[in-house]
């Protein structure tokens, strides 16, 4: 078996959609070209690799379907077909007309290891426009639990078999054909709910203008409805042209994501392949007790689904990754839906602090503005707010707080912001009230002596919201927190009355490597002038600090970041423990193809030249480990006091009254264990 390089040992399979060149009633040929492209798929190490309808004799035949001489010559290449798939990998899953007790069917035949595991008829026939399929073949409707032979083989034959690997390779998929999907209630439904991850629709379906973008509406909205993969094959050159034309169209489909598309209207044989993300399924269909309710709902149905088995083990060698995955999952690589996404976060976070100032009566808002990333973004939001609602940007009472350690950049770039912005603008060092503090606290640094512990960079942060939020009872408005789901998530906020609380927080589902997009969206909607502009630009090019701790003798000011780890890794690590409950070798692996050297990662646009780096799985597994014990021990108890704030991405966010609930008191042994057991250190 594959190592922790494989896919395969990650819950990743790898599936294969083939067009060949078609032989009119021609199977050696067809034979021929189905074989060399499962030899591909072998050297590929495809788990399972999908042809047209009818492939083995071709779909537009008319007539010559009902020949004698044809049909023999079919089951003859089945039988060759079956003996050559002794010394293959991948699953086939071929087309062919059958004979069984004085019928024709349209089928699909599934070979694997020199046997054929299954035989599923075509349930749904098109008689109508130019197909004529009901003049050939019977519907396969009524075909529940039935044995038939094929070349002297016998093998299961049903529409409703499950073929499910008994193997170290598991996995479960479903047979459709063509019409079958195009049809209100496809059978691939049914299958899902019966335990289908993968569903299989062999085509022929001939292309007219329009028909392709069809297809894949058709194939990407089951595979979302079912929680599943899908994969179509569709024929292509070769088909007979007497009234129709063929493009040779294959897709393949995970959870309505399209992940891998053939070229229309190929010259050559074609093999597309994709690694589907099996355990985003099955943690997906944990989730959605509405797929656990259609089950029951539909468990006469369902129980007349037939398991058949069959060995699929995973291959001796590692088997790479050849999935692109996003660097960051909270900020999409694709430009258009990366402004998408940008205009709804906006604009949810402006809807839900306008709906809470109109619902409590309020007309002004404080905020603390440190000409930091969050609470920039968190004064832009107000802003737009109050422009909403016709009240003066003056009512926005906007706060710098100075302490020991505040550089003159950023206090700089607050103060121009929030001029610019023309909201009311304040300023109150905290590092008077602070000695008080310490001093009062018998604190080293009341006496005087250089100690910068936790004690220290918290009475700081605690002052600030204090300040905030007696502000916010003198001017009779609300506190509007500015820290971010990705500091939330490890614990990097100070508790109580510290940058964890406030009346409301618009950023709370937002992480911190979306912020830096939703400013740059902002600065170039035309809502900012140029001025502000500007003003962002260079908020944007400053290094994430808390700025808590006074730099050190060699001048390097406090990184938040060389603390808690790259932002970057720690995004990915939260949205996939948080969005899909992987274990932590995954995800590392996962981040490895993504971040590594030779990761296939997708970038963002407009991602900045200093944070195009590669991490090792060193580094991956080390800034793992400080997630996982944070995210379990540190952050849980103060998420569990959350103020409101809105959710904003599909990708979760931690409030107790919503996505995500956890006991305050748990602790992150399984998965530190799990962690040290299955990631290798380099």
């Amino acid at each position: 078996m594959g190592g922790f390089h494989s896919l395969y040992t990650h819950g990743f399979f790898r599936l294969g959609a083939c067009v060949p060149k078609t032989g009119i009633a021609d199977p050696a040929f067809n034979l021929a070209q189905t074989l060399a492209l499962a030899r591909r798929g072998d050297a590929a190490s495809v788990g399972a690799l999908v042809f047209p309808e009818l492939g083995i004799s071709g779909y537009a035949i008319d007539d010559l379907l009902l020949q004698k001489p044809l049909l023999d010559r079919v089951e003859q290449a089945l039988d060759e077909l079956v003996e050559a798939s002794r010394t293959l990998f991948p699953v086939l899953i071929v087309g062919a007309p059958l004979r069984w007790r004085g019928r024709l069917y349209n089928t699909a035949v599934v070979v694997h290891a020199g046997r054929i595991v299954g035989v599923v008829p075509k349930s749904y026939l098109p008689n109508y426009r130019e197909f004529y399929e009901a003049r050939y073949f019977t519907p396969g409707t009524q075909v529940l639990g039935e044995t038939i032979t094929v070349a002297g083989r016998d093998a299961p034959f049903g529409v409703d078999l499950l073929f499910r690997s008994a193997g170290t390779l598991p996995v479960t998929f479903h047979v459709e054909i063509c019409e079958d999907v195009w049809t209100p209630v496809p059978p691939s439904g049914f299958a899902a709910l019966a335990g289908a991850e993968v569903l299989i629709n062999l085509s022929a379906s001939n292309i007219t203008i329009g028909k392709a973008e069809t297809r894949r509406l058709l194939c990407a909205s089951q595979s979302a409805r079912a929680v599943a993969a899908y994969v179509y094959s569709a024929a292509g050159p070769g088909e007979s042209t007497t009234d129709l034309a063929w493009d040779g169209h294959a897709a393949i489909f995970e959870y309505g994501d399209r992940l891998a598309e053939s070229e229309r209207f190929p010259d050559e044989p074609v093999l597309i392949t994709a690694d589907i993300d099996l355990d985003r399924l099955r943690q997906e269909r944990l989730r959605l007790t509405s797929f656990g309710e259609a089950i029951r709902a539909e468990a006469d149905r369902v129980a007349r689904f037939e398991t058949v088995a069959f060995t699929l083990d995973q291959p001796a060698h590692d088997v790479p990754l050849a999935r692109d995955i996003e660097r960051y999952p909270y900020v999409p690589s694709d430009p258009s839906r990366l402004s998408e996404d940008c205009y709804e976060a906006y604009n949810i976070q402006v809807q839900g602090l306008a709906t809470r100032l109109k619902a409590s009566g309020t007309e002004k808002v404080v905020i603390g503005v440190s000409g930091g990333l969050d609470s920039t973004h968190a004064l832009l939001v107000c802003v737009r707010v109050m422009d909403g609602l016709k009240l003066p940007r003056t009512n926005v009472l906007a706060y710098t707080l100075p302490g020991f350690a505040t550089s003159p950049g950023t206090k700089a770039n607050a103060l121009a912001l929030m001029a610019s912005l023309g909201v009311t603008a304040g300023e109150i060092d905290i590092r008077p009230a602070a000695r008080q503090m310490l001093g009062d606290m018998d604190h080293p640094f009341g006496r005087g002596e250089p100690v910068y512990d936790v004690t220290f960079e918290n009475v700081q942060a605690g002052l600030r919201t204090d300040y905030l939020f007696r502000l916010a009872n003198h001017h009779h408005g609300i506190v509007v927190g500015t820290g971010d789901l990705s500091e939330l998530g490890l614990g990097w906020c100070t508790y109580g009355v510290g940058d964890q609380m406030s009346h409301y927080n618009v950023n709370a589902s937002v992480s911190k490597t979306l912020i830096q997009h939703l400013i740059r969206f902002v600065a170039r909607s035309g809502d900012v002038s140029a001025e502000t502009g500007k003003i962002l630009e260079a908020i944007l090019a400053t290094e994430i600090s808390p700025e808590l701790v006074p730099a050190d003798a060699t001048g390097a000011i406090q990184s938040t970041e060389a603390k808690i780890g790259p932002y970057a890794l720690q995004d990915f690590n939260l949205f996939y423990v948080t969005r899909y409950g992987y274990v932590p070798s995954k995800i590392a692996f996962m981040a490895l193809n993504a971040w590594g050297d030779a990761g296939r990662g997708r970038w963002p646009a407009n991602i900045a030249d200093r944070d195009r780096k590669a991490y090792g799985l060193a580094e991956i597994r080390r800034w793992l480990e400080v997630f996982l014990f944070r995210f379990f021990t540190i952050s849980q108890f103060k998420r569990s006091a959350l103020p409101n704030g809105p959710k904003i991405s599909s990708g979760g966010s931690l409030s107790p009254r919503g996505d995500w609930r956890a006991p305050s008191d748990g602790n992150a042994h399984v998965w530190l264990a799990e962690l040290k057991a299955n990631v290798p250190e380099t």
